[in-house]
């Protein structure tokens, strides 16, 4: 096996990248400048020791804790919960929201062996006890195992009727047609119909 066959397995190893895609990258990086290279190679050795999850929300961040829980402008009165790290930065981008986040680290998920004890409930609960919540805002995935897990966490909730439970609507996106629409799409976006 050639070092480009190497390469191009190992990268293949990547999410969302196949057997052409890996070697198209391998490729490239044979063309890259050394300098390029090195910074890539640099990064990828690092990252697990520069990145770590925020001993507060469990994003991920180079410093604990983490930029957004530091925040003091942010609303400390509202929490969202995500599954993934990068379901912050997709929030945080949209600009739409400024208050706290708790990443619980995946979705309930009984056929690949996920229960709630491979989660972060407990330090969620733990939060929400210490914390001042007046919304908790439940942003899973809309599958369902993300619908599984908002349940759960409906059901972990239900002896605090001060605070506001929410889920993110889901439905049509914009500039969508009806017709392209799939049968769980239009679902959901009948149920979560809003009054205009």
């Amino acid at each position: 096996m050639t070092a480009l066959d190497n390469l191009s397995k190992a990268l293949s190893r990547l999410p969302g990248v196949g057997p052409k895609s890996a070697a198209r990258i391998a490729f490239y990086l044979v063309r890259s400048s050394d300098d390029y290279n090195r910074v890539l190679a640099d990064g990828i050795a690092t990252i697990k020791q520069k990145v770590k999850p925020c001993s507060i929300c469990g994003s991920y961040t180079e410093n604990d804790p983490c930029p957004i829980c530091q925040d003091a402008s942010r609303d400390r009165s509202v929490l969202c919960i995500v599954e993934q790290p990068q379901d912050v930065i997709t929030i945080q981008n949209s600009g739409a929201y400024n208050g706290l986040f708790h990443v619980l680290g995946g979705a309930i998920n009984p056929l690949n062996a996920v229960g709630p004890e491979n989660l972060s409930f407990g330090q969620l609960l733990k939060r929400i006890d210490e914390g001042s919540f007046k919304e908790i805002i439940i942003a899973t995935n809309p599958t369902e195992e993300g619908d599984t897990t908002a349940l759960y966490i409906r059901h972990l909730l239900k002896d605090k009727p001060q605070i506001s439970l929410t889920r993110l609507a889901s439905g049509l996106p914009i500039g969508g047609d009806l017709e392209f629409a799939d049968r769980s799409t239009l679902v959901r976006s009948l149920r979560g119909r809003i009054r205009i």
